[in-house]
């Protein structure tokens, strides 16, 4: 960076880190930072705001998907996620955490300073202009050992275009409003596996192709569809609405189609999901789970026992798919996806009601005809295809003992 921003920002934060008392550490001390950064002036505020807006370039330059700054964890550096790996990037200079925080605090807004202060963590979007186009990170900003740390990810600006995930046709058919018009649509995996990207694709399809409304509730809002054929809102929690739950129970007043919760990430958001589905609406989900068996068994477990019973019945009269992903690494260094797909089928729904969940994996293994796939199975495809090594391939497999009988079976 030029040494004539690093003067200018080094005049704007100096006099604030005089100011801050000895006695003040942790909490404290951040709220004082952060009231300090709201007495600068608009100039000063854009200034600080500039120095991050080119760290982001930079990551857009380098083709990172995520950003990650502050605390001691980064050791005063900016580090960058390209093809996977998250290394630092010495070019974009040394800060100091106190200079961080104010730094990182000063892209916040009042409410959202309160919002970070109380709950020690806040999710938000951040837009960048980039040659005049508008482009959109998630960004999560967080406490780590009393300093501030913050995640950012870029939203790609395309769609991909749903036929890219060769489902089978019976899959696609599910996710379709035109012709299924309800049903609990979950597309699951860990942070970074591409739920949302997948997630953006079925809305995307789906706007394209039906008359309808598409209510998208999400923490925070990633993608921004435009309206095609149906009408599309966007609600993030926290500005435009309190909670997924609330953002649930208010779309059926707003006569929806779909019903898009960006996450289904506590009881309360389960149980909601659950009842908007079993009201006759198609709703769409996400959950941090690996498979599909894990999923069904992560949503019944969430609840209270007592509950559970009554959760697992509804679940199986509601749900109609699940798409459990990962982003195995190819040979030539990039990412691919690796996918298990569970389409409900009666045999499945009573699995699911006697609480015979280890029977699904071997429905899944027997139902190639109608799409359905296990995370193996796929896995063993790429790997056939010569796409992915047997080392990453089998570091992927849930069911690693499952996946080499398969794949000696075929040599």
């Amino acid at each position: 960076m030029e040494q004539t921003t690093n003067d200018r920002i080094n005049q704007i934060l100096q006099p604030i880190i005089e100011r801050i008392p000895e006695s003040l550490y942790g909490l404290e001390r951040l709220e004082f930072m952060g009231k300090e950064i709201l007495k600068l002036s608009d100039e000063d505020r854009k200034v600080l705001r500039s120095l991050v807006d080119l760290l982001l370039l930079n990551m857009k330059k380098l083709g990172a998907s995520d950003i990650d700054m502050g605390s001691f964890g980064c050791n005063g550096q900016v580090w960058y996620r390209v093809h996977g790996d998250k290394k630092p990037d010495a070019r974009m200079g040394q800060f100091g955490n106190t200079q961080m925080n104010l730094i990182l605090l000063n892209i916040l807004m009042a409410r959202q300073l309160d919002q970070l202060i109380e709950n020690r963590n806040l999710d938000f979007s951040y837009n960048l202009d980039i040659d005049g186009v508008q482009a959109r990170l998630r960004a999560d900003m967080y406490f780590d050992l009393n300093h501030i740390a913050l995640n950012m990810r870029m939203i790609g600006a395309e769609i991909r275009p749903f036929s890219g995930f060769g489902l089978h046709p019976e899959i696609s058919k599910a996710l379709s409003l035109k012709h299924t018009k309800k049903g609990l649509v979950l597309i699951t995996g860990i942070t970074g596996s591409g739920k949302s990207s997948t997630l953006d694709s079925i809305i995307n399809a789906n706007n394209q192709t039906n008359n309808a409304h598409i209510v998208i509730i999400g923490s925070p809002i990633e993608q921004v569809h435009k309206s095609k054929g149906c009408i599309v809102r966007h609600r993030e929690v926290g500005s435009d609405v309190l909670s997924f739950k609330e953002g649930a129970i208010q779309a059926l007043r707003q006569d929806p189609d779909i019903i898009v919760i960006g996450e289904m990430r506590d009881p309360e958001t389960i149980i909601t999901a659950l009842e908007v589905t079993d009201s006759g609406h198609k709703v769409f989900s996400t959950l941090h789970t690996s498979s599909a068996v894990e999923s069904i068994d992560r949503i019944i477990g969430e609840v209270p026992s007592q509950e559970q019973t009554r959760v697992r019945e509804r679940l199986a009269d509601v749900l109609s798919v699940v798409i459990s992903q990962k982003l195995p690494r190819t040979l030539d260094n990039k990412r691919v996806l690796a996918k298990e797909v569970l389409l409900m089928t009666p045999p499945i729904r009573a699995a699911i009601k006697n609480n015979n969940l280890d029977e699904i994996y071997q429905m899944l293994q027997q139902s190639a005809k109608i799409g359905m796939v296990t995370m193996e199975q796929d896995l063993k495809r790429l790997y056939e295809e010569k796409k992915i090594s047997y080392e990453e391939a089998l570091a992927n497999a849930n069911n690693k003992k499952r996946f080499k009988e398969i794949v000696v079976a075929n040599i």
